[in-house]
């Protein structure tokens, strides 16, 4: 009998630590794969093509939203960012377990479309120590950390549509609670 794909998605705002979860779990489990998504924001410093996103120009990605090729999609903070369809359906499938880490409305719409996808949402400990880290990645302007934090507190409102919740206060122990979501122990 072959083991059935499942996917989940993993969520929240900018800056609360889901690639550095997601991340740990690649690490440790081979059977996991995650969904590489596309962009058409400027790749950061060590990002690579076909690696870490797929980095699209705005007509390429308006192409793909236009021929049905994206699972989701959604413009945030100036930037289109979504889902490609086809490597994801390709490893459910396989029986896989896929991760996409999302933002918040893509995860709101593939809830829509995979309903029985598992959807994870995590929080910062609070807004100071979110505005923290964002400073603290060295990685955006003033201009760019400010809308991600508006952003944020929009998005943390409706932190309670998605099956669990998962504070990032420690890593370590979020870690292990993502691990303990996506792999339930067998009783």
């Amino acid at each position: 009998m072959t083991q059935e794909g499942k996917l989940v998605v993993i969520t929240g705002p900018s800056g609360v630590g889901k690639g550095t979860i997601v991340k740990a779990l690649l690490s440790k489990y081979s059977q996991i794969f995650v969904s590489i998504s596309a962009t058409t924001r400027v790749p950061r410093q060590g990002e690579v093509d076909k690696k870490d996103y797929y980095f699209l120009s705005r007509d390429e990605f308006e192409q793909m939203i236009n021929d049905h090729q994206l699972l989701e999609w959604a413009e945030y903070a100036g930037n289109y960012y979504g889902t490609p369809r086809q490597p994801v359906l390709e490893q459910i499938n396989q029986g896989k377990i896929i991760i996409l880490e999302i933002e918040v409305l893509g995860a709101r719409l593939i809830k829509d479309s995979f309903p029985l996808a598992t959807s994870i949402f995590i929080l910062p400990p609070s807004l100071d120590i979110l505005e923290q880290r964002l400073r603290g990645r060295a990685t955006d302007a003033e201009e760019v950390i400010i809308k991600r934090l508006a952003k944020a507190r929009e998005e943390l409102a409706v932190s309670d549509e998605f099956d669990y919740q998962v504070i990032n206060d420690n890593l370590e122990s979020s870690i292990e609670l993502v691990e303990s979501i996506i792999f339930p122990a067998v009783s």
